[in-house]
């Protein structure tokens, strides 16, 4: 264990980064919440639709506020409509497993999403694979099947969906590392907003109806515009003010945090397996960011 990987950076603040990271965990929690709401009334591409028509209000707003509007441009198309056309089939396919299948279930299979980035950077990026990265992909591997337990539980749509929305998530990860080497975030996210609004109300109206939210359910609709961007806002922030390696372990509490509510709110049990492979999952995340944090340093040295 080097000092590198344990020691906070001159000028982290601990405890602010704590903070934002509580934040992202509730805000996280909130839209699983919100979402389960809403439900019965809305389909998911009628969710995302709105979620993300609000996100176009909220960033218009901090872009008109910081006077940053030379830094939005539709440069390179082709990423930026990859990207979002994997990231709105990874969100449609993260709210059908929370609708159909258990909160803590769902938390725990789309905690796999980083293991998978290790494996598609490999295939995509042609990263290298070390030995830290292989150990914690196979802890992934071995929790997913705690969590699923195939052949001894009936393997669900929902689970599936879970599964499946991991995978999307670390593809979405990949093209915005690709984006990020070329444009501001301003501008990822803003063309995040705006294709995923069209994407969903193209797919909410492919049917001829397009179901507006009750009175009832647009302040659940409104949680959600505001904890889809709020969540990786102070994840965001976060960051800034500590290394991955105090700051990640934090969003880790997403996990316990949902079983909890999904036991008070909807009445699901909390499995035994689920938590196993759960720690198996998240221990073999916070393996790889520990690597991450002593490899960098000893790379820069060496450089």
């Amino acid at each position: 264990m080097t000092a590198a990987a344990t020691m906070p950076d001159q000028g982290t603040q601990p405890l602010k980064a704590a903070a934002w990271m509580i934040g992202a965990v509730a805000a996280f929690t909130l839209m699983a919440i919100a979402g389960r709401a809403v439900s019965f009334e809305l389909d998911t591409f009628e969710l995302l639709g709105y979620r993300s028509a609000i996100g176009i209000v909220i960033m218009a707003a901090v872009i008109t506020w910081r006077r940053d509007w030379a830094s939005v441009n539709f440069r390179h198309p082709g990423l930026h409509l990859w990207r979002n056309t994997v990231h709105f089939g990874a969100q449609n396919l993260w709210f059908y497993a929370m609708f159909n299948a258990a909160l803590a279930q769902v938390f725990a299979l789309e905690f796999t999403a980083p293991l998978w980035l290790l494996i598609l950077s490999r295939l995509l990026l042609g990263e290298r694979m070390t030995r830290p990265r292989v150990i914690a992909a196979l802890c992934g591997f071995v929790g997913i099947l705690l969590v699923a337990q195939p052949g001894s539980a009936p393997l669900t749509p929902g689970l599936i969906a879970a599964a499946l929305c991991a995978i999307g998530f670390a593809l979405t990860y990949i093209t915005t590392k690709q984006l990020t080497a070329v444009t501001s975030l301003t501008n990822i996210l803003w063309w995040m907003t705006v294709l995923q609004t069209l994407m969903g109300l193209i797919c909410a109206g492919i049917d001829g109806q397009i179901a507006l939210p009750s009175a009832q359910a647009l302040p659940w609709v409104m949680l959600l515009g505001l904890t889809g961007l709020g969540a990786h806002f102070c994840i965001t922030s976060a960051l800034k003010l500590a290394p991955a390696t105090l700051v990640m372990p934090f969003d880790f509490l997403r996990l316990p945090v949902i079983a909890v509510v999904g036991l008070l709110l909807y009445n699901e049990p909390i499995s035994l397996w689920v938590l196993l492979g759960g720690a198996l999952i998240l221990g073999g995340n916070y393996l790889n960011i520990r690597a991450e944090a002593a490899r960098k340093p000893l790379a820069a040295t060496q450089a």
